[in-house]
């Protein structure tokens, strides 16, 4: 009987060792609601829409530490929805509210600059999904009822955020030496 139970315990050891591990974030983010989270590609960064005086806002946190890290364009405009991170954090893709009008927009955290996705027509923007070097962004809106998608190229207009391996192994950096 006692080979039983010790059997069964050991069992159940070996199932819960090999559960993934689960991670919280801390600091009071359990007491507001959240959605829509955003990964960088490097595992560091957390962008995710929470309540922010009765409007969604885009925050975004270091997973490490758990802090709040500052946006500088982001923190008006509201309310955000489908925040994108690429590889590093450097660029947050949103979709923001100006005037009566729902746009796409790209901030660079490191330059401070805005990009602004231009639509054309009455499309209304709905989720966007960033390239992990930042050089494309895809995005769903809606036109006459219908839902499409269409890529932006942000290539020319942005430097790349580049993994650290890539970063190594890049042309321009080897022509750069």
């Amino acid at each position: 009987m006692f080979l039983k139970y010790l059997i069964l315990l050991l069992g159940f050891l070996g199932l819960t060792s090999c559960s993934p591990r689960v991670q919280r974030l801390s600091d009071g983010l359990t007491s507001l609601s959240q959605q829509d989270p955003a990964v960088s590609g490097d595992g560091s960064k957390l962008a995710l829409i929470v309540d922010k005086n009765g409007r969604p806002s885009v925050q975004l946190r270091d997973i490490r530490n758990s802090k709040t890290l500052p946006l500088r364009y982001l923190s008006r405009h509201q309310p955000h929805s489908s925040p994108s991170l690429s590889w590093n954090g450097r660029y947050l893709a949103v979709i923001v509210q100006r005037g009566t009008k729902r746009v796409a927009i790209v901030e660079d955290r490191i330059s401070g600059k805005i990009h602004r996705i231009n639509i054309p027509g009455d499309r209304l923007p709905l989720r966007l999904s960033l390239a992990p070097d930042g050089g494309q962004l895809a995005l769903q809106y809606s036109e006459q009822g219908k839902w499409r998608i269409k890529l932006f190229d942000l290539s020319k207009i942005i430097e790349p955020d580049l993994s650290p391996e890539l970063r190594l192994s890049s042309p321009a950096l080897d022509n750069a030496r």
